[in-house]
């Protein structure tokens, strides 16, 4: 086994490794989100963190890591008799992104199960990690449903499979640790709330500090061994000290005055629900146990608040995490006592236990860099609102088409309605298209492929029933045989490559209507956030196309990139589609399970070069001859309209809507199916 990187050896991100040990101190803080770029040594710091974490003694042959002293009564081996312990270092466990349901909670043998009754089962990861470390990395790609079974787990502390009337029960409480890169796509809010802490993590930009990460890696590559054993007393101290806060932790005093100080801050932050406050508590006690204090402080409240908020105050997924600090001690201030805090009891929010602590804490997840920019949507350079001078007046910036127009703001995201790729696909699961899925309703049943993952009981008693006279039944139970086993087959819903073409010429660059039509884009981003899309950004204005993002899972990206959008020019929309022609063939060799979805924003003029209107037909008909689903989006408008958006909609063989018709609380009609390319009309 390859030596760990110690954890003392980490430089910097003090709040990354006081997240850790505030979980490695008190389990029932919830675990912690690491949110940050790559290379911020996320994994190397959780990896560490075993070494740390105190030995645990088990009931010897326990598959469930059973405690002697008081063994789970409802354990799968047991019951246990009463026998001494064996003691073993506390398991990190780690669950990769493509791990099935059966491999995250176990499996039951179901052939055993009908045929002797005996609940034979195989125990998975969860069990694995019970008393130790759960690691997620790149927790934002696992499937939800997975996400839903791991954080159920962590926070009932047992896990449940349940299978045909099976039922079978173990005790499953670790410390979850999950980490994420955002820009490759957000957590749902609902799945954030339920990490304990989060921390956001960056590489420092201090010349000095990064020098050090650098000697310190490469004295650890060369050898691992001579490296960790010179940080082999720090690692022994930092060991201790956790072992005494854990016994500290259950004499320390949580006050009126504090708790008081916990409610105020939550309320007065708008969290949703009493989960925040619940951490708050359990994170200050256990930042009052890291610094030996038995009574918790303002000063761990407010350390508290910068690690459990900043992820709970969310309202959609273009929401960067962060916490307000001035209105977080204003509030502390007016909840706390009256009497002055004379500051001789002070927290160490140093992990290693340092003294040259800036009383910052490393920032505690406050309000982290914005690598992209603020979401706020941009304003007029004097900071009023964008004019909204008519179309047709001599003052609109759309009229001329050969200059380039500053950004506009977008308007005001609403509610879609869902746009669907027709038939039956395999693709990812999500929330948008129909899809044969492993979760979701039984429509029919097979002979299993493979592993049994999903039993169709009534298939297999039918299967099984013509062989009991010859296969000598003689008892009430049921002879089933493996050939006789039939696996479910499910439908749901799966997520799709939503693929946007937008047009930024200059018919386009009226500040009024860009925009509505940044709105509406915003809203179908929303749209694709919530049904687990991914999706692409291509815009074309002047002589060409551009892909403004690859397809992405971040949804945050595209927002991003769509508020600074440039418009003007004339429009090449033939080029538009052709380039996004090339993005879907590429991303087919990639994934070809994820269907397309193509929506095309335009009025659907098009201008420049030799018959630019008949060569965007052809580009059209191409779309249609490889069966894309498109829907266009038509964004004419004024009393005189052409209907060029609903011709390139026919080209394209999908369905035009215009903006008032996107909107899901319309009264122009029911959810716009995209008609399939090439189908009959």
């Amino acid at each position: 086994m390859s030596t760990p990187y110690p954890f003392t050896a980490i430089v910097g991100q003090d709040d990354l490794r006081l997240g850790l040990l505030l979980n490695a101190v008190s389990p029932a803080v919830g675990g912690v989100l690491v949110r940050g770029e790559k290379g911020t040594a996320k994994s190397t710091a959780v990896r560490a963190l075993a070494a740390l974490v105190p030995e645990v003694s088990v009931v010897p042959g326990c598959r469930f890591s059973c405690d002697p002293v008081s063994p789970d009564p409802a354990c799968p081996d047991g019951p246990h008799a009463e026998a001494a312990g064996v003691s073993r270092a506390a398991r990190t466990v780690e669950l990769p992104v493509g791990a099935s349901e059966d491999r995250l909670v176990g499996a039951l043998d179901i052939e055993r199960a009908l045929s002797e009754g005996v609940k034979a089962f195989e125990p998975g990861l969860l069990a694995d990690a019970h008393r130790g470390i759960l690691y997620v990395d790149e927790v934002n790609l696992l499937h939800d449903h997975l996400v839903d079974l791991l954080l159920d787990a962590a926070a009932m502390g047992a896990s449940y499979v349940e299978r045909e009337g099976v039922s079978v029960r173990h005790a499953a409480r670790f410390l979850l640790v999950g980490t994420m890169n955002p820009e490759e796509g957000e957590l749902r809010p609902q799945l954030l709330d339920r990490f304990g802490l989060t921390v956001e993590v960056a590489a420092s930009r201090d010349t000095d500090e990064r020098v050090e990460v650098v000697r310190r890696r490469l004295a650890y590559d060369d050898d691992p061994e001579g490296f960790a054993a010179r940080w082999a007393g720090e690692e022994s101290a930092l060991r201790e000290r956790i072992a005494a806060a854990r016994a500290l932790l259950p004499r320390v005093v949580l006050g009126d005055g504090v708790l008081r100080q916990i409610a105020a801050t939550c309320a007065a932050f708008e969290v949703d629900g009493m989960r925040a406050d619940i951490v708050m508590a359990r994170t200050a006690t256990a930042l009052a146990a890291w610094a030996g204090r038995e009574e918790v402080t303002a000063d761990d409240v407010r350390q508290a608040a910068l690690l459990a908020l900043p992820h709970r105050r969310r309202r959609n997924p273009f929401d960067a995490p962060g916490l307000d600090e001035d209105k977080l001690d204003q509030t502390l201030d007016e909840a706390g006592p009256q009497e002055n805090n004379d500051g001789d009891d002070q927290p160490d929010p140093d992990p290693d236990g340092g003294g040259d602590d800036d009383g910052g804490g490393g920032g505690g997840g406050g309000v982290p860099p914005q690598a992209d920019g603020d979401r706020t949507p941009p304003r007029g350079e004097s900071g009023d609102t964008p004019s909204q001078a008519p179309e047709g007046s001599p003052d609109a910036p759309g009229r001329s088409t050969g200059a380039e127009q500053q950004p506009v703001a977008s308007a005001e995201p609403f509610r879609t309605k869902m746009l669907s790729v027709p038939g039956l696909g395999e693709g990812a699961a999500g929330r948008r298209s129909r899809a044969r899925t492993e979760h979701g309703r039984t429509t029919g049943a097979r002979r299993p492929q493979g592993a049994l993952t999903k039993l169709h009981l009534a298939a297999t008693v039918q299967a099984a029933a013509p062989h009991q006279r010859a296969r000598g039944r003689s008892g009430r139970g049921l002879v089933v045989r493996r050939d006789d086993l039939r696996q479910a087959t499910r439908e749901g819903r799966e997520g799709n490559l939503v693929l946007f073409v937008v047009d930024a010429s200059g018919s386009m660059a009226a500040r009024q209507r860009m925009s509505a039509v940044k709105g509406a884009v915003l809203s179908l981003l929303l749209d694709a956030y919530q049904r687990r899309d991914k999706v692409g950004l291509v815009t074309f204005r002047g002589k060409e196309a551009e892909v403004a993002l690859p397809p992405t899972s971040s949804v945050d990206a595209a927002a991003s990139r769509l508020e600074s959008l440039p418009t003007g020019g004339r429009t090449p929309l033939a080029a538009g589609l052709l380039k996004a022609h090339d993005v879907l063939r590429v991303e087919r060799l990639r994934d070809p399970s994820r269907r397309p979805l193509l929506v095309v924003v335009t009025d659907g003029r098009a201008t420049g070069g030799p018959e630019p209107v008949a060569l965007a037909g052809r580009a059209g008909r191409l779309h249609r001859s490889e069966g894309t689903a498109s829907v266009v989006v038509d964004c004419e408008s004024g009393y005189v309209r052409l209907g060029l958006a609903g011709e390139l909609a026919r080209e394209l063989g999908g369905t035009a809507v215009t903006l008032d018709e996107l909107r899901a609380d319309s009264i122009a009609g029911l959810v716009k199916d995209v008609t399939a390319a090439g189908r009959a009309a």
